[in-house]
């Protein structure tokens, strides 16, 4: 972690953040017990509720109204089955399972709003890259542009099981096929179909031009996709990029894809170090270092007092599960904390989970216990907990984004909907109020509302290099 002392070092500090923009994304998953297992026993809860359509069209009205950027749909393929070595506590908790399939959300999503993105999240272990392809294009059609797609490579073993691997890859190689993943995908999102391959010309009864339309011809060590892209451009031809992963493979990852990162961190420090990290390396990778929006994992529980707000997070405590807790731990961690007693501290162990996660928890600047990981965890994951009236929350969002150079926060709930009707009546007022929050969406695609500019990735992407694939092809011959 970088010294404090060494901030004014940092090449991409903004010192002027004061005025800066605060973004805000919603985090969610088709299941119940997210983020805060235990919670769906309080009698406000409605997460018990999504499996019906009703929940999701009304969160996503509830964050429009709040001028939200995305509703950010987390996955899992695999249930966590690490603590005490079995699924009872899962089930038994409901964590994370039952979850049903996020991609198919966007529609109904989409059907109620006009702005609201729509962030999912699919696994380059588990979805092969031409279907994926296809399914991606679709959701982009049906939601006119609105769509992102938040890029993983999985941490549970038994997701691998599950689909006839033996087992999961190593945490890095899994990169190395996430890489080669994203080539396939590009080639048939930016090169296939060429701009005016589709003319729909009625008098001469052409609809599109084969010329204009290319095999990609994809030939590598994980995937063989010769052929063309069965679906025509999309709006935003590749949907904005979402990422996630901290670890030092990740990093580069996001340095060189993502236009979205998500971060887990307990501090401001850590945090600091992250952002200064990945704006580093998204520069050593020739991109625009501010055109990166990160995000970090928090919960915030606010009222109208700060007295009424403290009064609301000790009612939800009183439903949090300790061994839910620790099961979403040890699933992100791959380390079994149901092996150590309550007072025993977190340890460093080298595993194939969440390397970040590990390492933040055993390094972070904090010596946890057990009892404190399970408590901390039961609300909201492992982000930070902002507690208190709007005017007392609205000083530390804008005190962590001073301090950080984040663009935004990526709010996990506790009790579904309240926490984010209570951001959006009582927080976002507050932050429009002090200049630092968005009033009206911009007109667009997700990419021109969160950028200001094209609906297409810049040209200093590397999915731009595909756009000419017959280029591609014949360099690939000539190597």
């Amino acid at each position: 972690m970088l010294p404090v002392l060494l901030l004014s070092c940092f090449p991409f500090f903004d010192t002027a953040s004061m005025s800066k923009q605060i973004h805000f994304n919603a985090f969610e998953m088709n299941c119940v017990a997210h983020q805060s297992p235990g919670l769906w026993r309080h009698p406000r809860d409605r997460s018990w509720q999504y499996k019906d359509v009703e929940y999701w069209t009304d969160l996503a009205q509830i964050l429009e109204r709040g001028i939200f950027d995305a509703v950010f749909i987390a996955d899992v393929i695999g249930y966590y089955d690490v603590y005490k070595g079995n699924n009872d506590h899962a089930f038994l908790g409901g964590v994370q399972i039952p979850v049903n399939d996020p991609l198919q959300l966007a529609n109904p999503i989409a059907s109620v709003t006009k702005h609201l993105g729509i962030g999912i999240t699919a696994s380059t272990s588990f979805e092969h890259p031409y279907t994926f392809a296809r399914r991606l294009s679709t959701a982009d059609h049906h939601t006119k542009g609105r769509v992102g797609w938040n890029i993983v490579t999985s941490y549970l073993e038994s997701g691998a099981k599950n689909i006839s691997e033996v087992g999961l890859k190593r945490h890095d190689n899994r990169y190395e096929v996430a890489n080669e993943y994203l080539e396939v995908l590009y080639k048939l999102l930016e090169g296939s179909w060429e701009e005016g391959a589709v003319v729909r010309d009625r008098e001469k009864g052409i609809f599109a031009i084969p010329e204009k339309i290319h095999e990609i011809g994809h030939k590598g060590k994980y995937f063989e996709v010769p052929g063309y892209h069965l679906s025509e451009p999309s709006p935003q031809r590749t949907p904005v990029l979402f990422q996630a992963g901290a670890s030092n493979a990740g990093k580069d990852f996001a340095a060189r894809n993502a236009e979205l990162v998500f971060i887990s961190t307990p501090t401001q420090a850590t945090t600091r170090a992250y952002v200064q990290d990945i704006r580093t390396r998204a520069a050593l990778a020739g991109r625009d270092p501010k055109k990166l929006l990160i995000y970090a994992l928090v919960t915030i529980i606010v009222d109208e007092t700060d007295e009424k707000a403290h009064a609301k997070l000790k009612e939800y405590q009183s439903y949090a599960s300790y061994d839910g807790g620790l099961v979403l731990t040890s699933g992100w961690t791959g380390i079994d904390f149901g092996r150590y007693a309550p007072g025993d501290n977190v340890r460093k162990v080298e595993t194939n989970a969440i390397i970040s996660a590990v390492e933040e928890l055993s390094e972070g600047g904090k010596t946890w216990t057990i009892e404190e990981l399970a408590k901390w965890a039961s609300i909201g994951g492992l982000g930070p907990l902002f507690v208190g009236s709007a005017a007392t929350v609205a000083d530390q969002l804008q005190e962590w984004v001073d301090a950080t150079d984040l663009d935004g926060f990526n709010l996990a709930y506790a009790v579904a909907h309240e926490t984010f009707t209570d951001v959006v009546e009582h927080l976002v007022p507050e932050l429009q109020r002090r200049g630092v929050y968005a009033r009206e969406y911009r007109e667009g695609t997700l990419r021109e509302k969160l950028f200001g500019q094209g609906p297409y990735l810049p040209d200093n992407h590397p999915a731009a290099q595909y756009r000419d694939i017959e280029k591609i092809k014949r360099e690939g011959v000539q190597k």
